[in-house]
């Protein structure tokens, strides 16, 4: 293996948590995190079913080996919440997630920070495990024969450039050296507001589906005002008569309190999902919310757009008066 002249710290210990059985928005993965925080201050969220942690530091406080302080963070996991853990540890993110996701479910794959422990490790797996390589990169990678880390390792800097470009080749030389000096960064997970329709029968019509979204989107827009929050992303999950889900989500253009943009962002997530005649049991919009200070105060020129703020606000005057159920959209009531 030819050297790679870098900065990385030695003795890293990262551990990559894949929490087993979690559904999209889980109630219990704020509880997830913060159990994973008992044990090591640096513990970034990755949602909605996974997080990584930077041991380094609990490893000497608590005075035990990297794999004993894994072992007891998943652990507390199972005991507190009830929640059975994927695991991969290694000197470095990238190692890490990659022994996470080749780990059998419910078990924890080490990889020593040995340089002979990372060859055999990395180089029999294909490309496309590593951080940056993305399906097209790998086919063009195949296409010259480096089908492996192994192979990619093996090439010179110089040609992998050529073959990629001068940023995107030495990112792919660095990978397959295993060098990977991104830190944890200590991050919860993000705030979130989440309304759901039942339907007493299966519905099958696109329009009632619709409808569903337009109200949950009116709701959670008067929460916004209500609570002088913003939203960042909107996400619509479906849950089928065979108790299975499926979802899709839309970042909005700039964080926002309007219920137009959530109606238009909950509307094109719904067409995505194509869900035509299904027998939809339930839809599920959640919001996931920005930084008020960050929303984009803009001038408004267009006419029909200062209308549309100026009745939301009249309705949000008036359910707080007279009731939630006080005015709302003519095609809800109609479809009553």
């Amino acid at each position: 293996m030819s050297a790679v002249t870098t900065d990385q710290p030695s003795a890293r210990h990262i551990l990559h948590l894949r929490y087993l059985g979690l559904t999209r928005d889980d109630a219990r993965y704020p509880l997830l995190v913060e159990i994973a925080a008992t044990v090591s201050a640096r513990v970034q969220a990755l949602p909605p079913d996974a997080a990584v942690l930077d041991l380094t530091g609990a490893v000497r406080y608590f005075a035990a080996t990297p794999q004993d302080v894994a072992d007891m963070v998943r652990l507390r996991t199972l005991a507190l919440a009830g929640v059975s853990t994927t695991a991969g540890l290694g000197p470095s993110r990238m190692l890490a997630s990659i022994a996470a996701r080749a780990a059998e479910p419910g078990h924890l794959v080490v990889v020593p920070d040995e340089d002979h422990a990372n060859v055999r490790f990395l180089h029999p797996r294909p490309v496309a495990v590593l951080p940056g390589i993305g399906p097209a990169t790998a086919r063009t990678l195949g296409h010259y024969g480096l089908d492996t880390v192994g192979d990619l390792a093996r090439t010179p800097l110089a040609t992998l450039q050529r073959i990629l470009g001068a940023s995107a080749g030495l990112q792919a030389h660095h990978r397959a050296h295993a060098y990977d000096p991104r830190p944890v960064t200590p991050k919860g997970p993000p705030r979130t507001i989440t309304r759901t329709v039942r339907f007493r029968h299966d519905a099958l019509d696109p329009g009632t589906h619709h409808r569903a979204v337009l109200a949950l989107a009116h709701d959670l827009g008067a929460q916004l005002r209500d609570t002088s929050t913003v939203a960042r992303t909107v996400a619509v999950s479906v849950r089928l008569a065979d108790r299975s889900s499926t979802s899709r989500s839309r970042t909005l253009p700039e964080t926002t309190d309007h219920t137009m943009a959530l109606i238009t962002a909950a509307r094109t997530a719904l067409d995505a999902l194509a869900l035509q005649r299904a027998r939809v049991r339930a839809i599920t919009m959640t919001i996931e919310l920005g930084d008020p200070a960050a929303a984009a105060h803009q001038l408004m020129l267009d006419p029909a757009d200062e209308r549309q703020h100026r009745l939301e606000a009249a309705t949000d005057r008036a359910r707080r008066r007279f009731g939630p159920t006080a005015i709302g959209p003519g095609a809800l009531y109609r479809a009553a």
